[in-house]
C-alpha cells in the first residue's frame, strides 16, 4: 500500500477532491486530526506485507464504484477500517442487492424485479403493471433511468438495452412507478444517527440534485428517522445517504442507500444548523477510540 498508510490515525481516500471532501478536511484541519490524503489514483497494496499494529481509519471517498470497492478491499486487507466497508459499497453499488437487503430487513420498498433479459423484462412488466422504471444495476445521478408508461414504450427502450455492448448491461433492474407528491426525501445517517432529512424537487420526475433538483430542509418524522437508520443498518454502512418516497396515500417507501453520499445540496438546505462534515468527523474520531480502547 501507500507509504502512507498507517503513518496517521486517519486516511481520506479520493481521486478528486470535490467541495464535500474539502469540507471534511476543513473540518478535520479545524479539530487537528491527523490524517493522510491517500490518492486512489496512485493506491497500490501488496498483499503479504506487514500489517500495521495500530488500525488506521480510513474515509473512502473514492467516487468511481468499481475502484471505491477495491480501495475498500485493499485497505481492508492491509487492516485498515475502512468507513463505510467494502461489503456495504457492494451492497450500495448494485441495486438490486441493495433491494435485497432492504426486503430482508422488512423495509417497505417498491414492487423490484430482476429480469436476465430484455425480453424477459417486457413480460416481468406485463405482470407487474405500467407505469414501471428501469434503472441500471450500477448508477447514479438519474442516468439511464426510464419512466416506462405501457408496453410501446417500453419495448422502445428495451430494444435500446439490447444493443448495448455489455452482457451485464442487458440484466435488467424494475421497480413499479409509485405515484405520489411531485418530490422525493434524502435523509443523511452517521453513525446509527440520522442527522436530517430534505425533500427534492426537480424540473422533471427524476429528483437529483446532479440534474437541478432543489433541496428543502425539514424536520424528518420519527418514522422517517427510523426507516433511514434501518435502511443504512440492512446495507451495513456506517454513513449514508438514503432516498425514499411517498405514495399517494403519505405512505414511505424506501428507494435505495448511497454509499458515497454527496451532501453540498444537503448542507445547504440545513444552513448553520448543523455540519455534515463536522459529523463525519465526529464518527471517525469515535471509530478511532472504539478501536484504540
Amino acid at each position: 500500500m501507500t507509504p502512507a498508510l498507517g503513518s496517521e490515525p486517519f486516511g481520506i481516500v479520493a481521486s478528486r477532491l470535490r467541495t464535500d471532501e474539502k469540507r471534511i478536511l476543513e473540518a478535520m484541519d479545524r479539530r487537528g486530526v491527523a490524517y493522510a490524503y491517500l490518492d486512489s489514483r496512485t493506491l497500490w497494496h501488496t498483499l503479504q506485507q506487514h500489517r500495521p499494529e495500530r488500525k488506521q481509519i480510513v474515509l473512502n471517498r473514492e467516487i468511481g464504484q468499481a475502484r471505491a470497492a477495491a480501495a475498500a478491499r485493499a485497505l481492508e486487507a492491509a487492516a485498515a477500517l475502512v468507513v463505510n466497508s467494502a461489503q456495504a459499497i457492494e451492497t450500495c453499488g448494485d441495486k438490486y442487492r441493495s433491494s435485497v437487503a432492504l426486503r430482508d430487513a422488512g423495509l417497505p420498498t417498491p414492487v423490484t424485479v430482476l429480469a436476465l433479459t430484455p425480453d424477459a423484462a417486457l413480460d416481468a412488466l406485463e405482470s407487474i403493471g405500467y407505469p414501471a422504471v428501469v434503472k441500471p444495476l450500477v448508477g447514479s445521478w438519474g442516468r439511464r433511468v426510464a419512466r416506462l408508461r405501457d408496453r410501446e414504450g417500453a419495448e422502445a427502450v428495451l430494444e435500446h438495452i439490447a444493443a448495448l455492448p455489455s452482457p451485464a448491461a442487458h440484466i435488467v433492474y424494475l421497480q413499479k412507478y409509485i405515484s405520489g407528491p411531485d418530490r422525493d426525501i434524502r435523509a443523511i445517517v452517521i453513525g446509527d444517527e440520522p442527522i436530517g432529512a430534505a425533500y427534492r424537487r426537480g424540473p422533471g420526475w427524476r429528483h437529483n440534485v446532479a440534474r437541478g433538483a432543489d433541496m428543502t430542509a425539514f424536520p424528518p418524522s420519527p418514522e422517517l428517522a427510523d426507516l433511514a437508520v434501518m435502511a443504512t443498518r440492512a446495507v451495513g454502512a456506517d454513513i449514508a445517504g438514503v432516498d425514499l418516497i411517498e405514495d399517494s396515500d403519505g405512505r414511505l417507501h424506501v428507494l435505495e442507500v448511497n454509499h458515497g453520499v454527496e451532501f453540498s445540496g444537503f448542507q445547504e438546505s440545513l444552513g448553520d444548523r448543523v455540519s455534515v462534515a463536522e459529523r463525519i468527523v465526529d464518527h471517525l474520531v469515535t471509530r478511532h477510540r472504539s478501536c484504540s480502547g
